[in-house]
């Protein structure tokens, strides 16, 4: 039960985190989901730091890991906003915007983790 609620309360702030980015990034004038985009990649960075910094040192717990990783991390990025909004760029035909948003997020997301890996070097 524990568990559950170390994860309940971290997704609670990345969820809450992910909606004050999008609104403040997001809009429909330009049509790219900025906020989106953001969050996911400043989320991979964060798991890969998080992750990477459980591995290096002993400090973190498996129960800081929940609430930290599976938590924030979980609430605060999102695939499912992500492909909704590649399903809007494709419904509307705008092929370009699809290609990027989708390759940059992806290709910008493993970067993202693998600098959070490398930054606990650092630490």
């Amino acid at each position: 039960m524990k568990n559950l609620i170390l994860v309940f309360i971290g997704g609670g702030f990345g969820s809450v985190l992910r909606f004050v980015i999008g609104k403040w990034l997001n809009n429909s004038e330009n049509g790219i989901p900025y906020g989106t985009f953001v969050a996911n990649i400043l989320g991979s960075l964060f798991i890969g730091f998080i992750l990477g910094y459980a591995a290096k040192s002993e400090t973190l717990s498996q129960n800081h890991t929940l609430l930290l990783a599976t938590g924030f991390c979980g609430g605060f990025t999102t695939f499912s906003t992500f492909a909704y909004e590649n399903h809007l760029f494709l419904k509307s035909g705008d092929f370009t915007s699809f290609a990027f948003y989708t390759i940059a997020s992806f290709i910008v997301g493993f970067v993202a983790v693998f600098a959070g890996m490398y930054l606990v070097k650092f630490v």
